[in-house]
């Protein structure tokens, strides 16, 4: 995957997580509030492998 796939994916993670995340406090739901800061780590990782790709290119 190239830099811009992984930074794309990496958004829509973050950002799934973060609903997910949210839904789960409202709704007292831990486990659900867990798997959305789990999705948002996941998109941050993502988001770390797209920067590196950019700087070293999609060689990697």
């Amino acid at each position: 995957m190239g830099e811009m796939t992984d930074k794309a994916k990496a958004a829509g993670n973050k950002a799934a997580g973060s609903v997910k995340e949210a839904v789960g406090k409202n709704n007292n739901d831990p486990d659900l509030e867990a798997e959305g800061q789990a999705q948002q780590a996941k998109g941050d990782a993502q988001d770390v492998a797209g920067s590196v790709k950019g700087k070293m290119g999609n060689d990697i």
